[in-house]
């Protein structure tokens, strides 16, 4: 009898620690812990700044922006698609926020006019990419360089210098400590994470990555599914874009470039697949204070700039091959 209880109780721990969510996610992700920890350590042994507070408080405002976009990335790539035009329109809205802010005009127009041009810009993203056949990679493209000639078109080809101190407290201010951006960061990732995975619309993205055709005969609309989550990814793009402004006091037409490479790679670090289906914004987190810690360091270390390309290449290099490595497991 009393085997019977010790088994008994045994088999509830197992259970519970099977079931336990953060246990699950430690194991799911340890490989980007362990990795974050490494770089974590490295650092605070081989400089003197890393640990200080304001250096990890720039630290945390830098990764907001890669946060806003990565995660639209995140649902872009979980439906099955890809989004190379974030990086302009971060630039647009960044342009677009600023001249509004010099028109004294509130900082919620400021904010919701360029959020609004960015789900716009994601709309047209969808819209072609759910109704041709036409590669996601190819669209995103175009519309990159068509974004990008707005923002240098509402500029002439000059910063837009911000001279609004309550819009650029967005990006530069504090509340309790806490930098605003950051705020913002995990509002955007309460939603989101009530989004994917408290609604029908959320199991509706997973099933259109993990197999389309499948979701469709299922009857998920996958059209409108890809469409919404281009308008997210849009969306989200331009809210980095008027953080990022209000950061840099100035909209600047040129900002932007390569945001999607990093935005892609923290995303793929924190297990998002390219293949669509599987991911989660937890992942994407880990994935984002990992690129931004490396970015950091880097400059920290006085690493040649031309050096930290060849860096980051290897490790979205790296991050795709392990992506690989995971499907062939499973197959």
């Amino acid at each position: 009898m009393t085997m019977n209880k010790q088994q008994a109780t045994s088999k509830a721990v197992t259970s519970s620690r099977a079931t336990n969510p953060l246990i699950n996610w430690i194991k799911k992700n340890l490989g980007a812990i362990i990795a974050l920890a490494i770089l974590v350590v490295i650092l605070t042994i081989t400089t003197e700044t890393f640990m200080v507070k304001n250096n990890l408080l720039s630290v945390l405002r830098q990764v907001c922006v890669n946060s806003f976009i990565a995660f639209g990335i995140t649902c872009v790539l979980l439906a099955g698609g890809m989004d190379l035009s974030v990086g302009s329109v971060v630039a647009a809205a960044g342009v677009i926020a600023v001249q509004l802010a010099n028109q004294n005009l509130p900082i919620v127009l400021c904010f919701a006019v360029p959020l609004l041009f960015g789900a716009f810009i994601g709309l047209i993203n969808g819209t072609v990419i759910s109704q041709t056949t036409l590669p996601p990679f190819i669209v995103t493209l175009s519309t990159q360089i068509i974004v990008r000639g707005v923002s240098y078109v509402l500029t002439g080809g000059q910063p837009a210098q911000s001279a609004n101190q309550a819009f650029n407290n967005m990006g530069t201010g504090s509340v309790l400590g806490v930098p605003i951006p950051v705020l913002f960061v995990i509002v955007v990732f309460i939603i989101l994470y009530f989004i994917l995975y408290k609604t029908v619309f959320g199991r509706h993205l997973y099933a259109t990555g993990g197999n389309a055709e499948a979701a469709k005969y299922s009857g998920v609309n996958t059209k409108w599914v890809k469409m919404r989550v281009y308008m997210m990814s849009g969306t989200l793009a331009a809210l980095a874009g008027v953080v990022l402004a209000a950061r840099l006091y100035s909209g600047q037409p040129s900002v932007g470039e390569g945001f999607e490479r990093d935005a892609i790679a923290a995303s793929v670090i924190g297990g998002t697949s390219f293949s669509g289906g599987i991911g989660a914004l937890s992942g994407t987190v880990l994935g984002v204070l990992i690129i931004g810690v490396l970015n950091n360091g880097m400059n920290l270390l006085k690493i040649n700039s031309y050096w930290q390309f060849i860096v980051k290449g290897c490790v979205i290099l790296g991050s795709v091959y392990i992506d690989y490595l995971k499907k062939a497991k499973s197959k």
